[in-house]
């Protein structure tokens, strides 16, 4: 039987227009998968887990990623549910291919927000037709994504920086500064989601999230995508991830073994 599709064409289009869509019940199949596998991560974390805190922050904000090869819920969901789908139709691409995963979790009363940024000046990849999925397994309200509508077509990258330090990865240069979306009257999106919601946004667009003020956790499972046009490229210094000893060379799609193939 086929399915009906989750997305709309109007969807697609503020997708492309925006740099952001809410996706309804794109993992909501998933959430207890996720949650498992989620426990597994915070009980076994990888080699770039981070307990992200700043002087002064409140609570515990628990970040990690790269951990679907040893994570088997992760590998589960990302390759039975419908995110590849999705982010065909999205992205206007025939292939999809996985870049990686990444989880976040606020635990309750933690003040730490997600720094303003950008994905793209981090990652070792270029193209268009790229997307993330910031899936909440737990109802928001007040710490939820929030993304600056058409920042995806900035003519210039937003300068990355260390979450924790504020110093910047590169050189600023060639950047523009962090903008403060809120102070210069940018257009903010953000959602009331519900588990297994999805926001989904290009790498270029300009991203953070609030603190966890409330009473309850909030976890999140992120997925990152690449499509037709996305290539490997050399970045000014370390990418995150780094993915040490990858071999490729700029121009090169991402090897296969290592980031495999969701649909072609």
């Amino acid at each position: 039987m086929t399915q009906e599709p989750i997305v709309t064409q109007d969807q697609i289009d503020a997708y492309r227009r925006d740099g952001v869509v809410l996706v309804r019940g794109l993992f909501a199949d998933h959430v207890e998968t996720l949650r498992a596998g989620v426990a597994r991560n915070m009980d076994e974390p990888g080699p770039y887990a981070s307990e992200n805190k700043r002087e002064g922050e409140r609570g515990r904000f628990f970040d990690d990623y790269c951990n679907w090869q040893r994570i088997p819920e992760f590998e589960q969901v990302i390759r039975t549910s419908r995110a590849a789908e999705v982010a065909a139709a999205l992205m206007g691409s025939e292939r999809v291919q996985l870049f990686h995963d990444h989880v976040l979790v606020k635990e309750p009363g933690t003040s730490m927000a997600t720094p303003w940024h950008t994905d793209g000046p981090y990652y070792f990849v270029e193209g268009q037709q790229v997307v993330s999925f910031w899936s909440p397994l737990d109802p928001v309200t007040t710490a939820s994504l929030r993304c600056v509508a058409g920042s995806h077509l900035w003519e210039k990258d937003v300068l990355p920086t260390r979450w924790a330090k504020g110093d910047a990865f590169f050189d600023p240069a060639p950047y523009i500064p962090v903008p403060d979306p809120d102070a210069e009257g940018m257009t903010v999106v953000e959602y009331q989601m519900q588990p297994g919601d999805a926001v989904a946004f290009h790498y270029r667009t300009l991203h953070g999230a609030r603190g966890n003020t409330s009473d309850s956790r909030r976890r999140a499972f992120s997925l990152r995508l690449v499509g037709d046009d996305a290539r490997y490229v050399a970045r000014p210094g370390p990418t995150s991830p780094p993915f040490p000893g990858h071999d490729m060379q700029p121009g090169q799609r991402l090897r296969e073994d290592w980031f495999p193939v969701l649909r072609a």
